[in-house]
Order: C-alpha cells, then structure tokens, then sequence
C-alpha cells in the first residue's frame, strides 16, 4: 500500500496545483487508508457543485475540468 501512497502524492499534488479553486483532499476510511477523492468549491467562478467525489485521481480531474466548463457557461449565459 506504500507504494501507492507515493503514486497518489504527487497526483494530488497536481491536482491541488491546477484546481486552487477547490479543496483537494483523499477522504479516510475507518482504518484510517485513503478512500475517495474529494473537492470542495471554494471560489464559485471554478465549479458548480459545491463538492466532487470520485473514485480515483484520473475521474475527479476530468470532473473538475467539467466544473470549470459548466462555471464559465453560467457566467457567459449570466445565470
């Protein structure tokens, strides 16, 4: 499992450098080894959903580049 955890790292690492409009954290299961991968909106001009859960690094950045589209389409159609 440590291994993987080296793997994830940097992906979140990634993620946290190319989404800063989110919060980008791996939720824990009752072990305490990381689960799901979350994003929480902070800055309402980079998402929709206020919170992106997914199943691993590759599913949440393209959510998340979806929510960046959707953001841009609202404040282009000013809703």
């Amino acid at each position: 499992m440590e291994a993987r955890a080296e793997v994830e790292e940097p992906a979140l690492r990634r993620l946290r450098e190319e989404f800063t409009g989110h919060r980008i954290w791996r939720a824990r299961r009752s072990d305490g080894l990381p689960t799901l991968w979350v994003a929480t909106l902070r800055d309402p001009g980079a998402g929709v959903d206020r919170t992106v859960i997914c199943s691993d690094a590759r599913a949440l950045r393209a959510a998340l580049v979806d929510e960046r589209q959707r953001a841009g389409a609202q404040i282009a159609g000013g809703w």
